[in-house]
């Protein structure tokens, strides 16, 4: 480790809270789908800042806005209208089931903003005692208070008791338990139509209907969190498509900035009309700056062929994958759509991920024993190749290891 290194990692967990198990890592650049370290070397990026950079590391759409807006109006807040704003919300809108969009910074704050809405619009449609939320076992909202609460991980729960109240967990896939709890209490369902952080777990061939028809019988709101999904990642532009179902409200992040913090609420009109003025805000929320970006990457999602790539080249990754299974007997499961793919494997995933590390790749893993895939969109053929022809060795060695 040479002193640059050494200092910069000494100087971060001198003065950062340590909230966060970092690999002795330091990088200082990217380009699509590859960043490098400090000392040089290369790393072929499966992670992609965890489902964010879609258009990969220092896009020139992303940088070429960016320039742009800096040099415009980068801030003003919420108390005047901005045409960066207002064009990205149009073409969220014009792509999808909505009518409405809020802006905030996060995914976080996107699902805070979907809770608060279904709260409120279920409190004035039908009083005070509609207001729990059903949410899934295994799901990822957020880390807030709110989203903390919506999460079905007691991992990510322990120690903030009390959690806020009213929440029930059913698990994912599971009509009948869903079924059996949606009372005349719940306003709302929320769910991932693709569980991320849960460890890329699909729903069945019919679950999400089955679960749009359960609300509209019952009366509740359906709420999809596609902070990780959405924007490309599986196929199509939001993995509600794949379905046929559209939601009530929608969240977004992650890939609608491409790096740059931004969140999105989407709404019926109907629901929307809860949200009146001084009902929710935020000062950063969609700036100039920040929404002219996404509006770039949006518009070269749709535009630039990106979605298709990535449904072509996600099949392609996907076989690759259950080939590969057929050689490991601890490989339990591969699963996912497009480019958001996972090994579950029945050992920890860790040694794994550190193995790719050394040797130049960098992929993921959650649920302690899923390896996850969530390269760029813009990946390449000969890139996924690479990166497997490598994950093969290490699994070979793991093999040996163990025999």
């Amino acid at each position: 480790m040479n002193d640059q290194k050494k200092t910069t990692i000494d100087l971060a967990d001198k003065y950062m809270f340590k909230t966060y198990v970092r690999f002795p890592l330091t990088l200082v650049r990217g380009e699509g789908c590859r960043v490098w370290d400090e000392d040089g070397k290369t790393y072929l990026d499966f992670v992609g800042g965890i489902a964010v950079c879609a258009l990969g590391h220092c896009s020139p759409i992303v940088t070429k806005a960016l320039d742009r807006q800096s040099k415009e109006l980068v801030h003003v807040s919420n108390l005047y209208y901005t045409k960066p704003q207002t064009e990205l919300a149009r073409l969220l809108v014009e792509n999808s089931f909505a009518d409405r969009v809020f802006f905030c910074n996060s995914g976080a704050e996107a699902n805070e903003a979907a809770i608060k809405l279904a709260r409120r619009y279920a409190n004035e449609k039908f009083g005070s005692q509609r207001h729990q939320i059903i949410s899934m076992e295994d799901s990822f909202h957020g880390r807030t208070m709110a989203t903390l609460s919506a999460t079905g991980q007691e991992k990510v729960k322990a120690g903030y008791n009390p959690l806020l109240e009213g929440f029930t967990f059913v698990p994912f896939n599971d009509l009948e338990s869903l079924d059996q709890a949606l009372d005349e209490s719940v306003c709302a369902v929320m769910l991932e139509p693709i569980q991320g952080e849960g460890g890329v777990i699909v729903p069945d061939a019919d679950y999400l209907k089955d679960v749009k028809a359960l609300c509209q019988d019952r009366k509740a709101l359906l709420i999809f969190d596609e902070v990780q999904a959405g924007m490309g990642r599986t196929g199509k532009l939001f993995a509600y498509e794949h379905s046929g179902v559209t939601p009530d409200i929608m969240t977004l992040a992650k890939a609608l900035g491409n790096g740059l913090p931004i969140g999105a609420m989407l709404a019926t009109e109907e629901i929307s009309h809860s949200f009146g003025a001084g009902s929710h805000a935020t000062t950063f929320g969609g700036t100039p700056l920040v929404t002219a970006v996404s509006e770039a990457v949006v518009t070269s999602l749709l535009k630039d062929g990106w979605i298709d790539h990535c449904r072509v080249l996600g099949d392609y990754f996907k076989k690759r994958l259950e080939e590969l299974a057929k050689n490991y007997d601890f490989i339990k499961e591969v699963r996912g759509q497009g480019l958001i793919l996972g090994v579950e494997m029945m050992r920890p995933g860790s040694p794994v991920v550190k193995a790719m590390m050394e040797k130049g790749f960098l992929i993921n893993c959650t649920q302690e024993k899923v390896l996850r895939f969530i390269p760029p969109l813009i990946v390449k053929k000969e890139e996924i190749d690479l990166m497997l022809e490598t994950l093969e060795n290490v699994l070979d060695q793991l093999k040996e290891n163990t025999k």
